[in-house]
């Protein structure tokens, strides 16, 4: 009978860490698109421009906004990362390599790029699952489509979330990644 308890106790314990719901995307690990395992903890410090990317969808053209975005933030702490996804019509190549070499030869995409990613549905990343419900000013709920951006503050918490029409010159976009650099 002790030992009865002491299992249902370990069981319970368990069941409850894993429905505890994260706080931080620093808590989550993930893929490079090269194959290389990562903590999003590496992160911290940073403010990080997550989005959904898909090389064939109308949207793609926002890639030299991002690769611009980089650029002008980098120096002051802001990270993008990309997502390649074929969750919305199939936009997207199927190789982690194909993709690579297409966002780099097409779009010059020099930040960087995790695996294939499902950001939505039965196989949805434990990532995507938090930021999709994290609380922010803005909404929450499943991604619509392709090139959603997620702003993370420097502790992993999200802080605003913009649609795929959003462009990332837009200026209330980059007004708040500036006012997390404050």
């Amino acid at each position: 009978m002790k030992n009865t308890a002491v299992v249902t106790f370990a069981l319970l314990a368990l069941l409850v860490s894993h429905s505890v719901a994260a706080n931080s995307v620093h808590e989550f690990e993930t893929e490079t698109i090269t194959g290389e395992n990562i903590s999003m903890e590496q992160y911290a410090g940073k403010v990080l421009v997550i989005v959904n990317t898909a090389s064939r969808c109308g949207f793609a053209r926002q890639f030299a906004d991002l690769i611009q975005l980089q650029k002008d933030y980098a120096d002051k702490g802001v990270v993008v990362i990309g997502f390649p996804s074929r969750n919305f019509g199939r936009q997207e190549l199927e190789e982690d390599e194909a993709i690579a070499a297409y966002c780099e030869e097409n779009f010059g995409v020099d930040f960087q790029l995790m695996t294939l990613t499902d950001v939505r549905g039965s196989n949805q990343s434990p990532l995507f699952a938090h930021l999709t419900s994290a609380d922010n000013p803005d909404f929450t709920g499943v991604i619509r489509w392709n090139f959603e951006k997620f702003i993370v503050d420097q502790e992993g918490v999200l802080q605003r979330r913009f649609r795929s029409g959003t462009s990332p010159r837009d200026a209330a976009f980059r007004q708040a990644i500036e006012k997390l650099l404050q």
